[in-house]
């Protein structure tokens, strides 16, 4: 296979990354640099240092079929996988692109298989969230990973690549899981400290676990969810924070021209969100109001919950026209996948109740009003990217209390690192075992080959017993050395090194990138 050097420059739309991620590139000939620019001038630059390219295989054999013989064998090899993160946020996208982005909860377990059947993916884990859209994976490489994922994305969407591209950030490895580290603790999320986070990346992790597909990202995510945990405990972040719901209410609240008490409340929707938006309206001074859900249950679950004299109507959703002619405020928050307004919808709806224009909190993601809706002068419709004039006026206070998080971020991060890091030596353990023990083997079966009409049973058993002796008294000095301790950095880069020798004097490179190979086809 003829095979050349070229340096590669990737056009802006083709690498992102925004201006508060710190990269650390590697200086591997397959690993991309990114290059941050301010975030508004919303321009992305990557730089794929150099990248080998290699001819297409013939069709007669799967990608995973060429790795074995391609000289590209030393990036699968000598490095190990790379975890990485594809997303787009609240920070880097519109709403628009994330509603069409976004992977319902129900379909983690499905994307997570679609995912893992990619060539490059050994493992995966999605969070979707109203605020973001983000894929964590374990690649073989790093470069096709990427490529694989987004070209994943943009099948299930819709859309373009290009357009994926231009609005994405990447991370990879220790930026990688700092990144979900703060995610977990609220550091990362519009509402700085909100709690509902923790609790879609929690369930992330039952996911991952339940899915099977390897260890290394499942235990990410539940090293996330003790990182979060550790800095609600350990810092104020929580201390007086707002969440998604509240901030939904104050919005409302802002741009209500009469008093809470006076206005009719439609709350559609009985989940998470929805619960806390009728605890935040009862908490400033609302008395009734109308609940619509799919079924009674949770709604009375939370009437049973609320104090005395405050009144929580349960209306079914095909009521749901006639129940929004009657309110002032209608928040939804719904995983519906379909808008429940369109704009045919409310303009046959009559004149609001107070006299002026309906308000429409959406703070679903996909969005349960349309967009269509705002070009009615009868509505006013605000989204969950409109609370950021809610969340803005505790900025400096939240930016205060982030500070607080990062020593905590940053040594979880550095504990799951250095996990992560000595679980590369065990592939160098069990393959020079497992070579050690074949050559014993085929020399015993020489032996006996060769002396077996002589030999009894009882003489076969005791040199197959004594040679395992002897290669497992040569293998004790090697294989201390390649076990790390945990005492430190110092100790961990000097087992690597060790490993990265024996991997060059036994030659085990070829196999462990065969077990690879094996493993991946297995899950296929």
């Amino acid at each position: 296979m003829a095979v050349s050097n070229a340096s590669v420059v990737l056009s802006p739309n083709l690498e992102t990354s925004s201006s508060w991620y710190h990269h650390n590139p590697s200086s591997s000939l397959d690993l991309i640099r990114i290059h941050t620019l301010p975030m508004n001038k919303m321009t992305r630059r990557g730089l794929i240092q150099r990248v080998r390219c290699e001819t297409s295989p013939s069709s007669d054999s799967s990608p995973l079929d060429k790795l074995k013989n391609s000289p590209a064998i030393d990036r699968y090899t000598r490095e190990r996988s790379s975890i990485v993160v594809i997303g787009l946020s609240f920070h880097t996208s519109p709403l628009e692109m994330r509603e069409r982005l976004a992977i319902p909860e129900a379909e983690w377990p499905l994307a997570i298989t679609q995912l893992c059947a990619l060539n490059h993916i050994e493992e995966a884990a999605v969070l979707s969230t109203c605020n973001r859209i983000e894929i964590y994976v374990s690649a073989l490489s790093r470069y096709r990973g990427v490529k694989e994922v987004t070209e994943w994305m943009s099948k299930r969407s819709g859309i373009p690549v290009s357009d994926i591209c231009q609005h994405r950030f990447l991370l990879y490895n220790k930026d990688a899981t700092q990144h979900l580290f703060q995610v977990s603790a609220g550091l990362e999320s519009l509402v700085i400290g909100e709690n509902q986070i923790q609790s879609q990346v929690r369930k992330a992790e039952q996911v991952v676990k339940q899915e099977g597909f390897g260890r290394i990202i499942s235990t990410l995510f539940e090293k996330a969810n003790k990182a979060g945990k550790r800095v609600r405990a350990q810092t104020n972040i929580a201390s007086g924070a707002v969440s998604v719901s509240s901030a939904a209410v104050e919005l409302a609240l802002t741009k209500l021209p009469g008093s809470v008490s006076s206005a009719m409340m439609l709350v559609i929707g009985a989940g998470e969100m929805g619960k806390r938006i009728i605890e935040h309206l009862v908490a400033k001074g609302c008395t009734k109001m109308v609940v619509m859900n799919r079924s009674e249950d949770k709604v009375a679950a939370i009437r049973k919950e609320m104090q005395s004299g405050v009144e929580i109507i349960y209306k079914p959703l095909d009521e749901i026209l006639a129940c929004a002619a009657e309110a002032n405020v209608i928040f939804t928050s719904t995983s519906s996948e379909t808008p429940l307004f369109l704009k045919e919808h409310v303009e046959i709806l009559p004149p609001c109740p107070a006299d002026y224009a309906r308000l429409f909190v959406d703070i679903s993601v996909p969005r349960n009003v349309g967009s269509c809706v705002a070009e009615l002068d009868s509505a006013r419709v605000y989204n969950v990217d409109d609370l950021k004039e809610v969340v803005a006026a505790n900025k400096e206070d939240r930016a205060r209390k982030s500070m607080e998080a990062l020593p905590i971020i940053r040594e979880e991060t550095i504990e799951f690192e250095g996990w992560r890091d000595s679980l590369q030596t065990f592939p160098t353990i069990r393959k020079l075992r497992s070579k050690t023990e074949r050559i014993r083997a085929e020399c015993v079966e020489k032996l006996i080959s060769k002396h077996g009409n002589g030999m009894d049973k009882k003489t076969r058993e005791a040199v197959e017993k004594q040679t395992r002796i002897i290669v497992n008294n040569i293998l004790d000095y090697p294989m201390k050395h390649l076990r790390y301790d945990g005492t430190g950095s110092s100790k961990l880069r000097e087992t690597l090194e060790n490993m990265q020798a024996v991997n060059r004097i036994y030659e085990l490179d070829g196999e462990l990138l065969e077990e690879k190979i094996r493993e991946k086809k297995d899950k296929k």
